[in-house]
């Protein structure tokens, strides 16, 4: 017999940096582990009225419900269970929060969340919550050197948390060399950087953040390639290939070309509907991508992505 699919709607409330968590009591289903607040959406409920009512019920906290921002869906079967955790944040919750059901309740920072003090399901909840909103990737150069400093305007213009050294056309040696030095640097500046190719890369620079699997190098592997203490990001294109990404326990996809792009003239756009479609049964973090620009975030988000990812915005031209 088929399980029926419960709605659950989750609350990421954000204060000063710092995420409400609550303790599940022992004697329930998953019972002992760490859970943002929220509960299941009854019927005539939307999932912001669901949130509202949830949060105040659990809390004591009174959400403003035009605060409330989508973060992620996600579906999730426990074998006994299935759920569809319909993720929302804010960050206007008022009062003082205490665990009306008995349960604890605690505020941490995001870099406090664990994986293995969640339910399984709460994973890309936590990703998406370190993850940044913009992915920014590097673009056209002319020497090595050249990437470098391009690298370090963009940085001093714009201020990404995350950077995709993207550099197809340096052979090995160079590229190590580059990157060796960008994660030097980025180190200073409070900016992460992720190799993008081949996985053996990350041996060869093992303090980058973590690699970024074009589909041809992600299509090979059947099992996550890097360790969990590394961010694996993987190019994908349409559902087959986010469902693989997802069985490799990718932290994050982009998704794309979404508008046509320059650097691939010819490639077909997928459209912001087709986007949103693919989006809708992503269980990871989706970064929209292809022919974008910063303006077009709220549009990506709003359709359920994290947010964008490209060259033109943050790139400085040659």
């Amino acid at each position: 017999m088929a399980l029926t699919e419960i709605h659950v709607a989750v609350a990421v409330i954000c204060r000063e940096d710092r995420v409400l968590i609550a303790r599940r009591p022992d004697h329930v289903h998953q019972g002992g582990l760490l859970e943002f607040p929220g509960g299941k959406v009854e019927p005539g409920e939307t999932v912001q009225q669901a949130l509202v009512r949830e949060i105040q019920e659990e809390t004591g906290l009174q959400v403003p419900v035009t605060s409330l921002k989508p973060v992620i869906g996600i579906r999730h079967d426990y074998g006994d269970k299935r759920v569809f955790l319909d993720v929302w944040r804010t960050d206007a919750a008022m009062g003082d929060a205490e665990g009306r059901e008995g349960q604890p309740v605690k505020w941490l920072a995001v870099g406090e969340l664990r994986d293995d003090e969640f339910p399984a399901a709460n994973r890309p909840i936590i990703r998406a919550l370190k993850l940044p909103s913009w992915l920014a990737i590097t673009g056209e150069y002319r020497t090595p050197a050249n990437i470098l400093d391009q690298c370090q305007e963009g940085i001093r213009m714009t201020r990404p948390e995350l950077v995709i050294l993207r550099a197809p056309k340096l052979n090995a040696d160079e590229y190590q060399s580059v990157a060796r030095d960008l994660v030097m640097q980025g180190r200073d500046q409070g900016v992460e950087v992720m190799l993008h190719g081949a996985v053996d890369q990350l041996v060869r620079v093992p303090d980058a953040a973590g690699v970024h699997l074009p589909w041809r190098e992600a299509r090979e592997f059947q099992h996550r390639p890097v360790p969990e203490t590394k961010w694996l990001g993987v190019s994908c294109h349409n559902q087959a290939e986010i469902i693989h990404a997802e069985a490799l326990g990718a932290d994050y996809i982009t998704l794309g070309p979404v508008l046509p792009t320059p650097s691939h003239p010819g490639a077909p756009a997928m459209g912001w509907e087709s986007f949103r479609r693919l989006v809708a049964v992503a269980t990871v973090p989706v970064y929209a991508l292809g022919g974008l620009t910063a303006e077009d975030s709220g549009a990506a988000m709003s359709r359920g992505a994290q947010g964008v990812a490209g060259i033109s915005l943050w790139w400085p031209r040659l």
